[in-house]
């Protein structure tokens, strides 16, 4: 009897271990980002004041903002999309593209110093995330499913974007 209860505790605790594993990967990932230093950095409380409640959750939270809630989604002039954060230019309209899966996408960024990149863990496996070169705010996710030439869909919130027209 001692033997099976020995067995069960080890096979829950066994168990409890690996569903944390996702957990404890997923911290980390922001705090990493956090402390580099950006070419625009605010105190959170500065950030909070510059930025409406759901930009502040996106930008500096890694929130994500309900798909086809953001009227950049249909966005079709041409222009260019900037950090809502910072104002730094991230996209052209050139390279969207309608990915159908409710927020605004590109096939690349405006140029190679525009954004930056980190492995992200929250869901449990890595992903790709995208955040602004400049301020190192949250802009979304880079996946491999777009288009040529670069075959890369950049998905991001758009609430985390000014469109500035040309």
């Amino acid at each position: 009897m001692t033997n099976s209860k020995v067995t069960r505790r080890s096979a829950l605790a066994w168990l409890g271990a690996g569903a944390s594993i996702p957990v404890l990967t997923a911290c980390g990932g922001n705090e990493a980002r956090a402390q580099q230093n950006f070419r625009v950095s605010y105190s959170e409380a500065e950030w909070r004041r510059r930025l409406t409640r759901m930009e502040f959750r996106v930008l500096r939270e890694a929130a994500t903002e309900r798909p086809f809630s953001s009227p950049l989604d249909n966005e079709s002039r041409r222009g260019t999309f900037h950090c809502q954060g910072c104002g730094n230019r991230l996209f052209s309209s050139a390279h969207k593209f309608d990915s159908g899966t409710g927020w605004p996408s590109f096939w690349q960024p405006i140029d190679s110093g525009a954004v930056g990149y980190s492995t992200d863990y929250h869901l449990g496996y890595a992903r790709t995330e995208e955040h602004c070169a400049d301020c190192g705010g949250h802009l979304g996710h880079r996946f491999n499913d777009g288009p040529r030439p670069t075959g890369h869909r950049h998905c991001i919130n758009g609430v985390a974007l000014e469109f500035r027209p040309a």
